[in-house]
């Protein structure tokens, strides 16, 4: 018996009738998995065959989806599940296209360009792209999703073996996941990506100006030297490290975060090589627990830049292996999230729920670092037996301070 057809299969979807279907789906059609499962009857019951429902209901579903990613750019894109998986945001992706036009590059080969997303950015600035995919049904996607840009072209073909004669900018997008039966897996080693990091500075030692975007968790001893190396967060998630060669890296930045929030962005730099032994040395201050604890962004502690985001609150550490820190004022940042500091408790179960019955909580927010605790499971502990007249709501932060294990009882601000 033949395999049932994959919701993958974009040929359905990409025959006359299919896309003329999905195009005209009201906006919100499969807003919700219920909203899908009712599109499905629905277009079955009009006389699309199962095969040709499925595929449009599927990719009707991934364009809801993608819009929170992708903005509008969404509701006319072909997508897979594992290709909106890696797509850059269409923000990032709009500043990963603007560090190409400032260095003043005209042509760009993107190696591995997925379903698109970064060369429709830099197709927007004028760019001439070209966007190299090995996969043949995410090449297919992604000449659909750039059928808008004159300027762009995709080729499918491997990234590793394309002539680069031409081009004077290469951005890559490696692919970091396998795909198992169960869905798909990042990948964490550089050398396991397709193309691998080794493949990227050998672009870079060509002399052509050369972007790449790698996960968030890329270790520090992985970067190669000569690069800037640039951590992004956009609303608080960590999405992507960026190495940026040639004309692309900023004189005097080895190190970045950028902090991209709906009212604008903040980026933190430093000219110096992370140091993970400067804390521990006593060269960033420490002190006591007291005034307001900052809790820095994501992006801020994968670039290891906390010491220069607690010296711009006057802050010091807690403990020189925890990112938390404090100061004795509330000073307004982008880079780290004030609490108040009302208590400091000691970790300690039964006087914790004593305090949750005393205070009369009812919610409990609860944030960690340095402890292997499970807030979920600690909170249902904490929790137990909380009276539903008790509506107070309180947060704690859990945190090692040398051998010390406290819950600091804390308000946000």
């Amino acid at each position: 018996m033949p395999a049932a057809p994959s919701v993958e299969d974009l040929a359905p979807v990409l025959s006359p009738e299919g896309f003329a279907l999905l195009n005209g789906l009201p906006e919100g059609a499969a807003a919700t998995e219920d909203a899908a499962l009712a599109l499905n009857l629905r277009l079955r019951k009009e006389g699309h065959s199962p095969e040709l429902a499925t595929a449009v209901v599927h990719q009707a579903r991934m364009r809801a989806l993608a819009a929170a990613k992708l903005g509008p750019f969404a509701a006319h894109m072909i997508l897979t599940r594992a290709g909106l998986e890696q797509a850059t945001r269409l923000n990032v992706a709009a500043l990963h296209a603007r560090r190409f036009t400032t260095a003043g590059v005209r042509r760009v080969a993107d190696l591995g360009c997925g379903l698109g997303s970064d060369a429709m950015a830099m197709a927007s600035l004028e760019l001439d792209v070209t966007a190299v995919e090995l996969d043949p049904v995410t090449a297919a996607a992604a000449t659909v999703n750039l059928m808008p840009w004159p300027n762009a072209r995709v080729v499918n073909a491997d990234a590793t073996a394309f002539e680069l004669d031409g081009f004077d900018g290469v951005w890559l997008d490696p692919a970091r996941r396998t795909t198992t039966t169960s869905g798909t897996a990042r990948i964490f080693d550089p050398e396991a990506f397709s193309p691998p990091l080794s493949f990227v500075e050998a672009l870079a030692d060509r002399g052509l100006a050369v972007g790449v975007k790698l996960g968030p968790g890329l270790p520090h001893e992985s970067v190669p030297g000569g690069c800037e190396a640039q951590w992004v967060s956009v609303d608080g998630d960590v999405t992507e490290a960026a190495l940026w060669f040639g004309p692309l890296a900023r004189p005097g930045v080895r190190r970045s975060a950028l902090v991209v929030r709906s009212g604008g962005s903040a980026e933190l730099t430093s000219a110096e090589e992370y140091d993970a032994g400067a804390s521990a040395r006593g060269e960033v201050p420490l002190g006591d627990v007291a005034g307001f604890l900052y809790e820095p962004d994501g992006a801020v502690i994968r670039a290891g830049l906390v010491a220069e985001a607690l010296e711009r609150v006057g802050g010091h550490l807690l403990d020189p292996h925890i990112a938390y820190f404090c100061a004795p004022e509330r000073v307004e940042s982008p880079f780290a999230r004030a609490y108040r500091v009302l208590a400091v408790h000691p970790y300690n179960l039964k006087a914790l729920r004593a305090w949750v019955k005393s205070e009369r909580i009812g919610a409990l927010d609860i944030k960690k670092r340095g402890m292997d605790v499970t807030p979920e499971e600690l909170r249902r502990v904490l929790l137990a037996g909380s009276g539903k007249k008790n509506r107070k709501k309180a947060t704690l932060v859990l945190t090692r301070i040398g051998e010390r294990r406290v819950a600091i009882e804390v308000e946000p601000v």
